[in-house]
Protein backbone atom coordinates (compact mmCIF):
# COMPACT_ATOMS: atom_id res chain seq x y z
CA UNK A 1 0.00 0.00 0.00
CA UNK A 2 2.84 2.37 0.87
CA UNK A 3 4.58 1.57 -2.41
CA UNK A 4 1.42 2.19 -4.45
CA UNK A 5 0.75 5.41 -2.54
CA UNK A 6 4.28 6.64 -3.19
CA UNK A 7 4.04 5.74 -6.87
CA UNK A 8 0.71 7.58 -7.21
CA UNK A 9 2.18 10.63 -5.47
CA UNK A 10 5.17 10.65 -7.81
CA UNK A 11 2.89 10.32 -10.86
CA UNK A 12 0.78 13.25 -9.65
CA UNK A 13 3.87 15.41 -9.18
CA UNK A 14 5.09 14.56 -12.68
CA UNK A 15 1.64 15.33 -14.09
CA UNK A 16 1.47 18.68 -12.28
CA UNK A 17 4.94 19.65 -13.49
CA UNK A 18 4.02 18.64 -17.03
CA UNK A 19 0.82 20.71 -16.95
CA UNK A 20 2.73 23.66 -15.46
CA UNK A 21 5.36 23.46 -18.20
CA UNK A 22 2.69 23.14 -20.90
CA UNK A 23 0.90 26.19 -19.50
CA UNK A 24 4.07 28.30 -19.57
CA UNK A 25 4.91 27.20 -23.12
CA UNK A 26 1.38 28.11 -24.22
CA UNK A 27 1.73 31.53 -22.60
CA UNK A 28 5.05 32.10 -24.38
CA UNK A 29 3.38 31.20 -27.68
CA UNK A 30 0.45 33.58 -27.05
CA UNK A 31 2.69 36.49 -26.05
CA UNK A 32 4.92 35.90 -29.06
CA UNK A 33 2.06 35.62 -31.55
CA UNK A 34 0.23 38.78 -30.45
CA UNK A 35 2.13 41.29 -32.64
CA UNK A 36 2.06 39.07 -35.77
CA UNK A 37 -1.69 38.54 -35.29
CA UNK A 38 -2.21 42.31 -35.09
CA UNK A 39 -0.28 42.67 -38.34
CA UNK A 40 -2.52 40.07 -40.00
CA UNK A 41 -5.54 42.14 -38.93
CA UNK A 42 -4.33 45.30 -40.68
CA UNK A 43 -6.15 46.67 -43.71
CA UNK A 44 -4.05 48.97 -45.93
CA UNK A 45 -1.48 49.16 -43.14
CA UNK A 46 -3.99 50.32 -40.52
CA UNK A 47 -5.70 48.58 -37.59
CA UNK A 48 -9.39 48.60 -38.66
CA UNK A 49 -10.97 48.00 -35.24
CA UNK A 50 -11.20 49.84 -31.94
CA UNK A 51 -8.56 48.70 -29.43
CA UNK A 52 -10.90 49.57 -26.56
CA UNK A 53 -13.54 47.21 -28.01
CA UNK A 54 -11.01 44.40 -28.07
CA UNK A 55 -9.97 45.06 -24.46
CA UNK A 56 -13.63 44.97 -23.34
CA UNK A 57 -14.18 41.66 -25.15
CA UNK A 58 -11.00 40.17 -23.70
CA UNK A 59 -12.09 41.10 -20.16
CA UNK A 60 -15.60 39.77 -20.83
CA UNK A 61 -14.21 36.48 -22.16
CA UNK A 62 -12.02 36.10 -19.06
CA UNK A 63 -15.07 36.79 -16.88
CA UNK A 64 -17.11 34.11 -18.68
CA UNK A 65 -14.27 31.57 -18.46
CA UNK A 66 -13.85 32.31 -14.74
CA UNK A 67 -17.57 31.78 -14.15
CA UNK A 68 -17.47 28.48 -16.06
CA UNK A 69 -14.48 27.31 -13.98
CA UNK A 70 -16.31 28.27 -10.81
CA UNK A 71 -19.45 26.38 -11.87
CA UNK A 72 -17.41 23.34 -12.89
CA UNK A 73 -14.92 22.93 -10.05
CA UNK A 74 -16.06 25.17 -7.18
CA UNK A 75 -19.85 25.04 -7.42
CA UNK A 76 -20.17 24.81 -3.62
CA UNK A 77 -18.78 28.35 -3.31
CA UNK A 78 -21.83 29.87 -5.04
CA UNK A 79 -23.74 29.91 -1.75
CA UNK A 80 -20.87 31.23 0.34
CA UNK A 81 -21.18 34.77 1.69
CA UNK A 82 -18.21 36.92 0.64
CA UNK A 83 -17.33 40.11 2.50
CA UNK A 84 -16.88 43.37 0.60
CA UNK A 85 -13.26 43.60 1.78
CA UNK A 86 -12.55 40.45 -0.28
CA UNK A 87 -14.02 42.06 -3.39
CA UNK A 88 -12.99 45.72 -3.11
CA UNK A 89 -9.20 45.23 -3.56
CA UNK A 90 -9.78 43.89 -7.07
CA UNK A 91 -11.36 47.19 -8.11
CA UNK A 92 -8.01 48.94 -7.65
CA UNK A 93 -6.22 46.16 -9.51
CA UNK A 94 -8.63 46.45 -12.46
CA UNK A 95 -8.30 50.25 -12.38
CA UNK A 96 -4.50 50.03 -12.61
CA UNK A 97 -4.69 47.62 -15.56
CA UNK A 98 -7.29 49.78 -17.33
CA UNK A 99 -5.19 52.92 -16.78
CA UNK A 100 -2.13 51.23 -18.27
CA UNK A 101 -4.06 49.95 -21.30
CA UNK A 102 -5.23 53.49 -22.06
CA UNK A 103 -1.81 54.97 -21.36
CA UNK A 104 -0.24 52.76 -24.03
CA UNK A 105 -2.52 54.33 -26.64
CA UNK A 106 -1.89 57.94 -25.59
CA UNK A 107 1.90 57.47 -25.35
CA UNK A 108 2.11 56.87 -29.09
CA UNK A 109 1.42 60.59 -29.62
CA UNK A 110 4.71 61.55 -27.94
CA UNK A 111 7.11 58.91 -29.27
CA UNK A 112 7.59 56.61 -32.22
CA UNK A 113 6.77 52.86 -31.90
CA UNK A 114 10.44 51.83 -31.85
CA UNK A 115 11.21 54.12 -28.91
CA UNK A 116 8.19 52.71 -27.05
CA UNK A 117 9.33 49.14 -27.69
CA UNK A 118 12.82 49.89 -26.38
CA UNK A 119 11.90 51.93 -23.28
CA UNK A 120 8.99 49.70 -22.27
CA UNK A 121 11.57 47.07 -21.34
CA UNK A 122 12.22 49.16 -18.22
CA UNK A 123 9.03 47.71 -16.74
CA UNK A 124 11.10 44.60 -16.01
CA UNK A 125 13.17 46.68 -13.58
CA UNK A 126 10.14 48.44 -12.05
CA UNK A 127 8.31 45.14 -11.55
CA UNK A 128 11.34 43.51 -9.93
CA UNK A 129 11.91 46.50 -7.63
CA UNK A 130 8.29 46.60 -6.47
CA UNK A 131 8.23 42.80 -6.14
CA UNK A 132 11.29 42.96 -3.89
CA UNK A 133 10.03 45.91 -1.82
CA UNK A 134 6.33 45.19 -1.32
CA UNK A 135 6.38 41.39 -1.25
CA UNK A 136 9.64 41.38 0.73
CA UNK A 137 11.34 38.97 -1.64
CA UNK A 138 15.09 39.40 -1.45
CA UNK A 139 16.79 39.10 -4.82
CA UNK A 140 20.47 38.21 -4.85
CA UNK A 141 22.99 40.02 -7.05
CA UNK A 142 22.99 37.03 -9.38
CA UNK A 143 19.21 37.27 -9.82
CA UNK A 144 19.39 41.02 -10.40
CA UNK A 145 22.01 40.38 -13.07
CA UNK A 146 19.64 37.86 -14.68
CA UNK A 147 16.83 40.44 -14.75
CA UNK A 148 19.08 43.11 -16.27
CA UNK A 149 20.02 40.56 -18.93
CA UNK A 150 16.30 40.29 -19.73
CA UNK A 151 16.23 44.08 -20.17
CA UNK A 152 19.28 43.86 -22.43
CA UNK A 153 17.58 41.12 -24.45
CA UNK A 154 14.44 43.20 -24.93
CA UNK A 155 16.41 46.29 -25.92
CA UNK A 156 18.58 44.32 -28.36
CA UNK A 157 15.58 42.75 -30.06
CA UNK A 158 13.68 46.06 -30.21
CA UNK A 159 16.69 47.84 -31.73
CA UNK A 160 16.74 45.59 -34.76
CA UNK A 161 16.42 41.87 -34.07
CA UNK A 162 14.31 41.66 -37.22
CA UNK A 163 14.90 43.46 -40.51
CA UNK A 164 12.78 43.99 -43.58
CA UNK A 165 15.04 43.45 -46.62
CA UNK A 166 13.10 46.08 -48.58
CA UNK A 167 13.38 48.91 -46.05
CA UNK A 168 16.32 50.93 -44.71
CA UNK A 169 17.92 49.42 -41.62
CA UNK A 170 18.68 52.72 -39.90
CA UNK A 171 16.42 53.31 -36.90
CA UNK A 172 15.05 56.79 -36.21
CA UNK A 173 14.14 57.28 -32.54
CA UNK A 174 11.98 60.14 -31.33
CA UNK A 175 10.50 60.98 -27.93
CA UNK A 176 9.37 64.20 -26.25
CA UNK A 177 9.74 65.23 -22.60
CA UNK A 178 6.06 64.38 -22.06
CA UNK A 179 6.75 60.99 -23.63
CA UNK A 180 9.56 60.34 -21.14
CA UNK A 181 7.22 61.17 -18.26
CA UNK A 182 4.47 58.96 -19.67
CA UNK A 183 6.77 55.96 -20.28
CA UNK A 184 8.06 56.31 -16.70
CA UNK A 185 4.49 56.36 -15.35
CA UNK A 186 3.61 53.41 -17.61
CA UNK A 187 6.50 51.29 -16.29
CA UNK A 188 5.63 52.21 -12.70
CA UNK A 189 1.93 51.36 -13.07
CA UNK A 190 2.77 48.18 -14.98
CA UNK A 191 4.95 46.94 -12.13
CA UNK A 192 2.54 48.15 -9.45
CA UNK A 193 -0.52 46.52 -11.00
CA UNK A 194 1.24 43.19 -11.39
CA UNK A 195 2.75 43.13 -7.88
CA UNK A 196 -0.45 44.40 -6.23
CA UNK A 197 -2.50 41.72 -7.99
CA UNK A 198 -0.04 39.02 -6.96
CA UNK A 199 -0.25 40.20 -3.34
CA UNK A 200 -4.06 40.02 -3.35
CA UNK A 201 -4.18 36.60 -4.99
CA UNK A 202 -1.73 35.13 -2.49
CA UNK A 203 -2.98 36.74 0.74
CA UNK A 204 -6.66 35.91 0.27
CA UNK A 205 -7.77 32.39 1.23
CA UNK A 206 -10.14 32.18 -1.73
CA UNK A 207 -10.05 29.92 -4.83
CA UNK A 208 -8.49 31.51 -7.88
CA UNK A 209 -11.67 31.12 -9.96
CA UNK A 210 -13.60 33.26 -7.47
CA UNK A 211 -10.82 35.86 -7.29
CA UNK A 212 -10.72 36.03 -11.09
CA UNK A 213 -14.48 36.54 -11.12
CA UNK A 214 -14.07 39.66 -8.95
CA UNK A 215 -11.11 40.98 -10.93
CA UNK A 216 -12.64 40.58 -14.37
CA UNK A 217 -16.03 41.93 -13.29
CA UNK A 218 -14.33 45.22 -12.45
CA UNK A 219 -12.22 44.88 -15.59
CA UNK A 220 -15.31 44.69 -17.81
CA UNK A 221 -17.01 47.55 -15.94
CA UNK A 222 -14.06 49.95 -16.08
CA UNK A 223 -13.16 49.21 -19.70
CA UNK A 224 -16.79 49.65 -20.77
CA UNK A 225 -16.71 53.07 -19.12
CA UNK A 226 -13.48 53.79 -21.00
CA UNK A 227 -15.04 52.69 -24.28
CA UNK A 228 -18.05 55.00 -23.94
CA UNK A 229 -15.85 57.81 -22.63
CA UNK A 230 -13.58 57.62 -25.69
CA UNK A 231 -16.67 57.86 -27.95
CA UNK A 232 -14.93 56.20 -30.91
CA UNK A 233 -16.50 56.45 -34.35
CA UNK A 234 -18.17 53.40 -35.82
CA UNK A 235 -19.80 50.37 -34.21
CA UNK A 236 -18.46 48.28 -31.36
CA UNK A 237 -17.52 45.38 -33.66
CA UNK A 238 -16.55 47.45 -36.71
CA UNK A 239 -13.46 46.13 -38.48
CA UNK A 240 -13.54 42.76 -36.70
CA UNK A 241 -12.36 39.64 -38.49
CA UNK A 242 -11.58 36.02 -37.65
CA UNK A 243 -8.04 37.11 -36.69
CA UNK A 244 -9.48 39.54 -34.14
CA UNK A 245 -11.48 36.67 -32.63
CA UNK A 246 -8.26 34.67 -32.31
CA UNK A 247 -6.64 37.64 -30.53
CA UNK A 248 -9.57 37.99 -28.10
CA UNK A 249 -9.65 34.30 -27.16
CA UNK A 250 -5.86 33.93 -26.93
CA UNK A 251 -5.41 37.07 -24.83
CA UNK A 252 -8.22 35.97 -22.50
CA UNK A 253 -6.62 32.55 -22.10
CA UNK A 254 -3.24 34.15 -21.44
CA UNK A 255 -4.74 36.42 -18.79
CA UNK A 256 -6.10 33.37 -16.98
CA UNK A 257 -2.73 31.64 -17.24
CA UNK A 258 -0.98 34.69 -15.79
CA UNK A 259 -3.36 34.69 -12.84
CA UNK A 260 -2.33 31.09 -12.13
CA UNK A 261 1.33 32.08 -12.43
CA UNK A 262 0.93 34.99 -9.99
CA UNK A 263 -1.10 32.86 -7.55
CA UNK A 264 1.25 29.87 -7.49
CA UNK A 265 4.58 31.31 -8.66
CA UNK A 266 5.53 34.98 -9.05
CA UNK A 267 5.72 37.98 -11.34
CA UNK A 268 9.37 37.11 -11.98
CA UNK A 269 8.20 33.96 -13.76
CA UNK A 270 5.85 36.17 -15.79
CA UNK A 271 8.78 38.40 -16.82
CA UNK A 272 10.74 35.39 -18.06
CA UNK A 273 7.72 34.13 -20.01
CA UNK A 274 7.34 37.50 -21.74
CA UNK A 275 11.06 37.65 -22.57
CA UNK A 276 11.09 34.11 -23.97
CA UNK A 277 8.23 35.05 -26.31
CA UNK A 278 10.82 36.91 -28.41
CA UNK A 279 11.71 33.58 -30.01
CA UNK A 280 8.10 32.86 -31.05
CA UNK A 281 7.63 36.42 -32.30
CA UNK A 282 10.76 36.18 -34.44
CA UNK A 283 9.92 32.77 -35.92
CA UNK A 284 6.40 33.88 -36.86
CA UNK A 285 7.65 37.17 -38.32
CA UNK A 286 10.20 35.36 -40.48
CA UNK A 287 7.67 32.75 -41.61
CA UNK A 288 4.68 35.03 -42.26
CA UNK A 289 6.26 38.32 -43.33
CA UNK A 290 9.64 37.27 -44.80
CA UNK A 291 11.60 39.34 -42.29
CA UNK A 292 15.24 38.52 -41.67
CA UNK A 293 16.95 37.73 -38.38
CA UNK A 294 19.90 39.94 -37.50
CA UNK A 295 22.83 39.60 -35.13
CA UNK A 296 20.85 41.48 -32.46
CA UNK A 297 18.28 38.66 -32.41
CA UNK A 298 20.97 36.14 -31.49
CA UNK A 299 22.35 38.56 -28.88
CA UNK A 300 18.86 38.77 -27.36
CA UNK A 301 18.40 34.99 -27.30
CA UNK A 302 21.85 34.54 -25.73
CA UNK A 303 20.97 37.08 -23.01
CA UNK A 304 17.72 35.26 -22.25
CA UNK A 305 19.44 31.88 -22.08
CA UNK A 306 22.09 33.23 -19.71
CA UNK A 307 19.41 34.96 -17.61
CA UNK A 308 17.43 31.72 -17.21
CA UNK A 309 20.63 29.92 -16.19
CA UNK A 310 21.59 32.57 -13.65
CA UNK A 311 18.12 32.90 -12.10
CA UNK A 312 16.96 29.28 -12.07
CA UNK A 313 19.94 27.09 -12.83
CA UNK A 314 22.66 28.34 -10.45
CA UNK A 315 22.56 28.00 -6.68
Amino acid sequence: MVIFGSAAGSANRVLRRGLWGLMLVLSVAIYGSHAPLLTLCKVDGMIPFSSTSVVVLVELTKLVFSLLFLLTWNRELLGVAVSWHHVAPFALSALLYAANNNLVVHMQLFMDPSTYQILSNLKIVSTALLYSLFLRQRLTMRKWLALFLLVAAGVSYSCGGLQDPGSPSKMQLHITLVGLVLISVYCLISGLSAVYTEAILKTQALPLSLQNLFLYFFGVLLNLIGYFWSSTEGGFLEGFSSWVLVIVVSQALNGLIMSVVMKHSSNITRLFVISCSILVNALLSVTLFNLQLTLLFFVAISCIGLAVHLYYGVT
